[in-house]
């Protein structure tokens, strides 16, 4: 059996990470309302158990996952600790004695309960003392809806709210002088334009190696050359080298030995990383996060489609892919700054070839568009069922990668 899981980001008031929401289908092919919700909260549950870790994909934050009063009622949350779990009340789910009894037990035994897609009726008013958050739809509930919702709540000062479906700044914004303590959407991942970024010499540097390392025959004379000329490159580049992901069993010691070991993919993978990290200083860690789940999960779909001549051309596109919030520039500008091939500008920029192809499916996958998804799949002739897990893999390389550059704390 496999399991489609796509998590979303859920950041606080300052674009730091705060928890991932799970979003599971059965199959791609499914989309959500047509599975009984009791049957997608088991399955994911039961996966967690038995076919993955929730810590793969929620890192060491708490996971939100829907809950009907069902699947309450049979005791699916608590196969989760506490500490892992945020239990989403769907919005299906009427307010009654049943379910007003089950959250007094589940807050006795330490769980976070939330109310999805909150409609504010009067009845809700016994639950308060017990609920945690409230997620409202920012899309489609009216501000003079959301005013009054915050006044319902005013006397429960613990209750936080969650604003998803934030898909711009300016949304973004709103939430934040309403109030709201944690959102949701991908807001973050769209260019601020008013803030636009000049790359620095270090960053040019790390341009200058981008391109290099993307050639399909390497210059290793130049590349070694462009590291020695920068001491913090330098450091970092033999820093990685040495890290636990290769299992060294000798210490690398110089750039010329780091970059020949490393090899064309391993060092475009390095430099790819680092001048995304380097550029995204003060920016939310997520942006970074989530270039890496897609830079990974784009290189493996590549492997699967089996016909780029240079898989790792998918995994600097999906690096890239968010360069334009990262700089708060436009797409266009942003590949103006840097040595690209034409594939992956065009890929970027136009919306064409197969890089192109791949990423669509990455940015499906991530919003749950399964049937766009599937369509893009069935195009390039990629088996679907192997999708979940190079997504899984992804996933947890990602996390490795973020604990390696910014630490533990922030992920």
């Amino acid at each position: 059996m496999f399991f489609h899981v796509a998590r979303q980001p859920i950041l606080d008031r300052d674009q730091n990470l705060f928890a991932y929401e799970l979003l599971f289908r059965d199959s791609i092919i499914n989309v959500f309302p047509d599975i009984d919700g009791d049957e997608a909260t088991s399955k994911i549950v039961a996966a967690s158990q038995f076919d993955f870790s929730m810590s793969d994909f929620s890192g060491s934050k708490p996971a939100f996952i829907n809950f009907t009063l069902e699947t309450i009622e049979k005791g699916y949350p608590q196969l989760v600790p506490p500490a892992q779990l945020v239990i989403e009340i769907l919005e299906t789910v009427k307010p009654g004695k049943r379910l007003l009894a089950h959250c007094k037990t589940l807050k006795k035994l330490g769980y976070v309960i939330a109310l999805d897609d909150y409609i504010h009726q009067p009845v809700w008013r016994h639950f308060y003392p017990l609920i945690d958050i409230i997620k409202i739809d920012f899309l489609d509930t009216s501000l003079e809806t959301i005013k009054k919702i915050i006044a319902a709540i005013k006397n429960f000062p613990h209750i936080k709210l969650l604003a998803e479906k934030v898909e711009t700044h300016e949304q973004f914004n709103t939430a934040m002088e309403l109030g709201f303590d944690y959102y949701q959407g991908y807001f973050f991942s769209k260019p601020e334009m008013i803030k636009a970024k000049t790359l620095t010499p270090a960053q040019f540097s790390l341009s200058e190696l981008l391109y290099e390392s993307s050639k399909i025959d390497l210059d290793f004379p130049k590349i070694i050359k462009v590291f020695e000329l920068d001491i913090n490159l330098s450091y970092k580049l033999l820093r990685y080298s040495n890290s636990p992901f290769f299992r060294r069993r000798a210490e690398i010691s110089t750039i010329k030995q780091a970059v020949i070991t490393l090899g064309k993919k391993e060092l475009q993978k390095f430099v790819a990383i680092l001048f995304t990290a380097e550029t995204s200083e003060g920016k939310p860690p997520e942006l970074m996060a989530l270039s890496l789940a897609r830079a990974k999960f784009a290189e493996g779909l590549a492997i699967q489609y089996g016909k780029l001549q240079d898989t790792s051309m998918a995994f600097l596109t999906g690096m890239l892919s968010l360069i334009d919030a990262i700089l708060g520039d436009s797409m266009e500008s942003a590949m103006d700054k840097l040595p690209l091939s034409s594939d992956i500008k065009n890929a970027l920029i136009k919306d064409e070839g197969e890089l192109s192809q791949l990423i669509n499916i990455v940015k499906c996958y991530e919003m749950t568009r399964w049937e766009d998804a599937t369509k893009e799949l069935s195009q390039l002739g990629i088996d679907q069922n192997k999708v979940p897990e190079l997504y899984h893999q992804s996933v947890i390389w990602a996390n490795e990668q973020m604990r390696f550059i910014v630490g533990p704390s922030k992920t």
